[in-house]
């Protein structure tokens, strides 16, 4: 071990962001360990032979790069209005309200970028259409061992989004180990649809799912095995009766705080669970009411910047549902990055979904 370390070192492979360790300072894998805190961020690559994924030596909840897609075509899609509670009709016509989602996404990119986060921005293409392309978070997901994921989707119009250009293109800037398409659930009619689906606690290897027709439990199954996450599923319920589509819209992870709409968990022993693996997991839990929810409140995402200052992307139309109380625990962990969102909203997703957080190490 301690010879493929100093190889590494020398290739300049092993990289830590707080110091440089010198080879003659190394005597044993342990002392890496006392040296370096084990508070990386870095990536060991190609040092252990035979072995095809990457060494992740620390993994951290938030990242400061983000994936977004500029919207072309833009509407309510009417392919999913029947278990997305959250959509809204449009009034207007289908050119009008693509161009006030671009308009939306454009200052939320530059609201972004001003707080400190990295955007790789794609444009959506023209053909085929696909109203929802503003949502990428739930084709694809980025980790930080070097692996993609593509996952199988509910609705046709959606599945038209999965894009391998841009996985080529990510190929170009970050260190894409393997790519792994579950896409091929969609012809059993099985469906998990990305960081929508999954509310993933990725220090503490957690997958939080609440159940719907977006979240196939033999999918769910798959994931956790590939990614080795321990899966904690649940019900929701929202004011309306119906199943929540999505977990991320009741449900938010940060690196010390967790954002949960408990109450709508109806069972008792569901409800019971969430809340201790959270507590258990280190996590302040700060609860949401349903109305809150309805604004959006918990589809937010806890970003960093290029400081290291913590930044939760939540909907301007959120913020002011937010207590007095709520917004001081939030203070503690983080600041808030509001974005104005009301055309965008209306296709029943908000800040978080907008947004795939790139987990990848960069080249």
């Amino acid at each position: 071990m301690r010879g493929r370390l100093s190889s590494a070192l020398k290739r300049g492979t092993l990289r830590s962001p707080h110091e440089v360790i010198a080879p003659s300072e190394l005597s044993s894998s342990s002392q890496v360990t006392k040296t370096c805190k084990i508070n990386w961020d870095g990536v060991l690559y190609e040092t252990m032979p035979g072995i095809a994924q990457p060494f992740v030596t620390s993994i951290s909840q938030s990242t400061n790069s983000v994936l977004m897609i500029r919207p072309f075509r833009f509407y309510p899609n009417p392919e999913t209005v029947a278990d997305n509670a959250f959509q809204r009709r449009a009034s207007r016509d289908v050119d009008t309200l693509a161009g006030l989602a671009r308009t939306e996404f454009d200052t939320a990119v530059q609201t972004l970028r001003d707080a400190g986060v990295r955007v790789d921005l794609f444009e959506d293409t023209p053909e085929p259409e696909k109203p929802d392309a503003v949502f990428p978070n739930n084709w694809i997901s980025t980790h930080h061992d070097g692996r993609i994921a593509l996952f199988p989707m509910y609705s046709p119009l959606r599945r038209r989004e999965r894009r391998h250009d841009i996985v080529e293109e990510l190929r170009q800037h970050y260190r894409v180990s393997e790519v792994i398409d579950y896409s091929g659930f969609e012809e059993e009619g099985c469906c998990l649809e990305g960081t929508g689906s999954l509310v993933l606690d990725h220090v503490n290897k957690t997958a939080y799912v609440s159940l719907s027709n977006r979240s196939n439990p033999k999918v769910i199954r798959r994931f956790v095995d590939d990614f080795s996450y321990e899966p904690i599923t649940f019900t929701s319920i929202g004011i309306d009766g119906r199943p929540i589509y999505h977990t991320n819209v009741m449900m938010c992870i940060g690196t010390n705080f967790a954002l949960v709409a408990l109450d709508m968990i109806p069972n008792k022993s569901e409800r019971s669970q969430v809340c201790a693996r959270l507590k258990a997991s280190g996590k302040e839990i700060i609860e949401l009411a349903p109305n809150q929810v309805e604004d959006f409140a918990g589809n937010a995402i806890e970003l960093h910047d290029a400081g290291g200052q913590k930044l939760l992307v939540i909907s301007a139309r959120a913020v002011p549902t937010l207590t007095e109380e709520q917004q001081a625990a939030l203070a503690r962990h983080v600041r808030l990055v509001p974005l104005k969102l009301p055309t965008i909203e209306m296709g029943g997703g908000s800040a978080r979904c907008m947004l795939t957080t790139i987990h990848l190490p960069m080249l």
